[in-house]
């Protein structure tokens, strides 16, 4: 049995897992699912093989895990945004909008984007589906809040912006450029929606921040 470096036998099981997470999040960060063994994670965590069976069946169930551990960390990244920005229609689609673009720059979206067959891509859309979800949670509260009679809908028209922006960025495209323009359709989008109004404020201008910066700050 190996060494506790825990206070219980319970805790130690928890950093182990945590550890293994933390490894596979780091190849999918890498771009390539294909990567994500048993053998690799315990090699990267110090670990036994065997040992990896004991927290996950099979890397499908590890795969998917990484997206679970991955959202709530996504989500708040939003919520720390929208809680940042100015209370105009603006000013939240744009905090919105430029929090996932930053994530994208930061190589986030590769945890849920990096496939390498079909079990891969099953497991990581299990995963992911979820995790977008859970995304789009913040951006609906806010145009509920603003008066939006069917804000699930536009939170999933406005995503379309950002899906289309991290297209680009996959493709080479300027992160400043990108995010700028994103930013500007998807609040201008805002003027064609009856019941939000004052879409103007910094979201109207480009709410962009400075490279390294999070949205808000």
């Amino acid at each position: 049995m190996p060494k506790i470096h825990a206070a219980t036998v319970a805790d130690h099981r928890s950093q182990q897992r945590a550890a293994l997470l933390g490894a596979a999040r780091e190849i999918l960060e890498e771009g390539d699912a294909s990567r994500v063994t048993f053998a690799e994670v315990a090699r990267r965590t110090g670990l036994a093989r065997n040992s990896v069976y004991k927290y996950f069946p099979d890397r499908q169930h590890l795969l998917t895990a990484v997206v679970h551990e991955a959202a709530p960390r996504w989500t708040e990244r939003i919520h720390e945004a929208l809680a940042a920005a100015g209370d105009t229609p603006g000013d939240r689609v744009a905090a919105y909008v430029t929090a996932q673009l930053l994530m994208v720059r930061e190589g986030e979206h590769r945890i849920a984007r990096a496939v390498a067959d079909e079990q891969d891509a099953a497991a990581l859309r299990a995963g992911a589906d979820t995790a977008h979800r859970a995304l789009l949670d913040p951006l609906v509260a806010a145009l509920r809040d603003l008066g939006d009679d069917d804000p699930l809908l536009t939170a999933r028209f406005l995503q379309g912006f950002v899906n289309a922006a991290t297209t680009a960025l996959e493709n080479g495209a300027d992160w400043a450029a990108v995010t700028d323009r994103a930013v500007r359709l998807s609040v201008a989008a805002l003027g064609g929606i009856g019941g939000i109004g004052g879409t103007g404020g910094p979201g109207a201008g480009g709410a962009v921040p400075p490279a390294g910066g999070r949205a808000g700050e």
